[in-house]
């Protein structure tokens, strides 16, 4: 499915003017918000290879895949129906086990807007601090 993120007044007036070059019947969807940004994906590996080196027993990619399953896919959920209903039929009845495999086949993190990754982040954040792990600062003051 065609989309376009919509940030500026010149963004709005470009997507009209295509829309009325489409044949119609048309159907259009939108969605507030961006997607995540750069910045927010590579502070989430970042932090998760200094988890990994912290604790030892586990890979950043692992790191990753434990977080999406705990802290990102309750916000999808949360947010998108569509994500709800197939995690819940696909996904939800299966042992913890596969449910982490499972993390590797869906997109979790890549299909965030920038709103909910900052929940995401936020709550990997809390988390790390709570068990003593040090995070880098994305924000130093």
């Amino acid at each position: 499915m065609a989309h376009r993120i919509i940030r500026t007044e010149q963004d709005r007036d470009d997507l009209f003017r295509l829309l009325e070059t489409l044949k119609l019947p048309l159907t259009v969807r939108w969605q507030q918000g961006a997607n995540r940004s750069l910045d927010q994906n590579q502070l989430q590996w970042m932090w998760a290879g200094e988890v990994a080196r912290q604790r030892g027993d586990m890979e950043p990619d692992e790191v990753q895949r434990e977080w999406k399953l705990r802290y990102g896919v309750p916000i999808l959920r949360e947010d998108n129906d569509d994500f709800r209903d197939t995690y819940d039929r696909a996904i939800k009845p299966l042992p913890y086990e596969q449910k982490i495999k499972a993390m590797d086949l869906i997109d979790v993190s890549s299909i965030m807007k920038v709103k909910q990754m900052t929940a995401y982040l936020d709550r990997i954040q809390r988390e790390c601090l709570q068990q003593g792990l040090r995070l880098t600062d994305p924000d130093p003051a």
